[in-house]
């Protein structure tokens, strides 16, 4: 075989990052491959330059002669300076050690999140897609942290009613919330806030998640903290829209109230503040570990449509 090379793209260069996932016949390579990472989506990689929403030289291709056989592409926000994850990830027939050493190659170290559909472990072909891009990444340095399920309401299905349980207010005082959400991150199940806590700690974590609600471009107006009878806080939640649109952001009780069935209250709550703002469809997700929440959608009529392994940084 050929020696490897290794090199970001330059301006104009999309159709050769794109030429991965083409045969000469135009059709995608492997019936396992098209239904793994961002093909799942049905999306196409284009660089700035072509109006897409990748730079080039964060887009790595792995060449054997003139021909790609593996190939990466790191996304951030516009004012972003470090990339954010690794979106693209895809490696020909018998290429995986060749992916491994492009991510090896590449300067960049983010966290990667394999998409998947929601039956690939009854897909053989699938599963196997899914395991070998698994293995690449692993094998560049990355470790699995958690599997997550991605979810979608439609107005097709049932509005769950509201429970009456709580009362919801804004919470204007920036301090004020960030106490709160102190409050909620003691004891999270969601492994992404339990390792920024673990190795960097609590107010770090309450940057990134704060930090993040911050980016969507829904008003932080539409956050909202619940309270019991009693006057007593129960959580939060924060009905958002991302640049897909409307999401469920955020839903968290405080340890004091766990175990009263408050997060399905919060959950309800959410979608019914976003349908009212026009929301006829609601993205949501949490990690597969975190069994109350899911029984949480399953039982407010949130279907999965998606499920999703997130590795990270060995050691970082």
């Amino acid at each position: 075989m050929s020696d490897l090379m290794f090199r970001p793209l330059v301006a104009g260069e999309s159709a050769l990052f794109n030429s991965l996932a083409e045969t000469e016949s135009g059709t995608r390579t492997g019936s396992g491959d098209a239904f793994v990472g961002r093909a799942l989506l049905g999306q196409s990689f284009a660089t700035l330059d072509a109006g897409g929403e990748y730079r080039p030289e964060w887009s790595w291709v792995a060449l054997r002669g003139a021909k790609v056989v593996a190939r990466a592409a790191w996304w951030a926000k516009p004012e972003d300076s470090e990339p954010l994850a690794l979106d693209w990830f895809d490696f020909a027939e018998g290429e995986a050690e060749a992916a491994a050493e492009l991510l090896r190659a590449a300067p960049l170290t983010t966290e990667y999140s394999l998409l998947l559909p929601p039956d690939w472990r009854e897909r053989p072909d699938v599963t196997a897609a899914a395991r070998s891009r698994a293995a690449a990444v692993e094998a560049a340095g990355l470790r699995e942290l958690v599997e997550r399920y991605r979810y979608e309401w439609t107005a097709d299905c049932p509005l769950p009613p509201r429970t009456g349980r709580l009362e919801y207010r804004p919470e204007p005082d920036d301090a004020a919330f960030r106490a709160v959400m102190a409050r909620v991150m003691e004891g999270t199940l969601d492994a992404h806030d339990r390792r920024m806590i673990a190795e960097q700690g609590l107010e770090a974590a309450l940057d990134e998640a704060i930090g993040f609600f911050d980016w969507f471009p829904s008003p932080a107006d539409w956050r909202r903290v619940a309270y019991t009878p009693d006057g007593e806080v129960a959580g939060l939640h924060v009905p958002a829209h991302n640049p897909g649109g409307p999401c469920v952001g955020f839903i968290a009780v405080v340890p004091e109230q766990r175990g009263r069935g408050y997060s399905y209250d919060l959950l309800v709550e959410c979608t019914h503040d976003l349908v009212d703002r026009g929301a006829a469809k609601i993205a949501a997700a949490t990690d597969r570990t975190n069994v109350p929440m899911a029984r949480n959608f399953a039982k407010a009529g949130y279907p999965i449509v998606q499920e999703r392994i997130d590795f990270v940084p060995d050691g970082v």
